[in-house]
């Protein structure tokens, strides 16, 4: 068994689609290898290393597609199984990207993609008040018609149109956790918990049920890295550093910050909930349950992180 540092790292669903793209199979693809170079050098130095990824602009894609195919007569795709498509298409796309980097970098690494069903409770507040956006923009009449058929919630979303919210539960534990870790423990890397993980309950006899909901990939990420025993847990976004007053005139990035001031910038509101707040939000979660380290950063300078040369670090 390898007694190297087990790191999880959290590639954005963002980054595989890329903002002004139209996400065909080739673009993510493209971007899928772009991702890579900063896991390639962690994979270097000789950690062991497991790959969540978000899935927000994929999933709305399927919806879509869903959407179209019901006036065909298509039958329709509950969302848990919309999660669970999704999860297997892009770790496919990672999962073959990294082998064939790894064949070229002369590196000797299995990797596998495992679908993750991950717990919630059914009793969660979100369930009963669902608020996470999801899917296409719709008119105030296309949306009228969606609740009275399909009885689906759907709110206006800022002035932009009318969009389905579904239930965003906290995430509890991995169904698939113990058999991730013997895997990362062996030194092979697993891409697991896309899109946060299908979400799942228990029933009162022990049997697993799926649920219509997403689950934040973070909050997931940070799940997984607890119960596989990981020290680091890596959150890629879209910016280098985690800032203060983001997009203002009073902008300030930090280079690193303690849980306390996590929480005191929390209810300050710099961190938004669509946004950078459920990452900080796992960092908690991940620290005050036992992980080391937390590092938000860029996926291009993941290594440059790991070496404490740039990026936010939470410990």
């Amino acid at each position: 068994m390898s007694e190297k540092k087990k790191v999880v790292i959290a590639l954005g669903g963002n980054a595989i689609i890329r903002k002004g793209q139209k996400g065909t199979v080739a673009e993510e693809f493209a971007n899928t290898r772009a991702s890579l170079d900063g896991i390639i050098k962690v994979i270097k130095h000789d950690y062991n290393v497991a790959i969540t990824h978000g899935n927000g602009p994929q999933a709305g894609n399927m919806m879509l597609r869903v959407e179209a195919g019901l006036s065909r007569n298509v039958p329709d795709r509950p969302l848990g199984v919309i999660v669970a498509d999704t999860e297997g298409g892009m770790g496919y796309m990672i999962e073959q990207s990294l082998q064939n980097r790894l064949a070229k970098e002369g590196i000797e690494r299995d990797v596998v993609t495992i679908l993750s069903q991950v717990v919630v409770d059914p009793q969660d507040p979100q369930m009963l008040n669902p608020s996470k956006p999801v899917g296409p923009f719709y008119t105030e009449e296309q949306a009228k018609g969606l609740i009275s058929e399909k009885g689906w919630s759907i709110v206006e979303d800022a002035g932009r149109g009318w969009r389905r919210v579904v239930p965003s539960p906290v995430p509890q534990t991995v169904v698939e956790k113990n058999v991730i870790k013997r895997l990362i423990e062996e030194g092979v890397v697993v891409i697991t918990v896309g899109g946060g993980g299908i979400p799942v309950y228990y029933e009162e006899d022990g049997t697993l049920e799926g649920v219509d909901a997403v689950i934040d990939k973070d909050l997931a990420s940070a799940v997984l890295a607890l119960e596989i025993g990981a020290e680091i847990l890596v959150i890629s976004t879209g910016v280098e550093k985690v800032a203060l007053g983001f997009g203002t005139p009073q902008e300030r990035t930090l280079d690193r910050m303690t849980v306390a001031e996590c929480k005191k910038y929390m209810e300050e509101g710099h961190f938004p909930k669509g946004s950078m707040g459920p990452k900080i939000k796992a960092a908690i979660d991940f620290i005050e349950m036992g992980g080391k380290k937390v590092i938000i950063t860029l996926p291009e300078t993941i290594e440059e992180a790991l070496e404490g040369k740039t990026g936010t670090i939470i410990e």
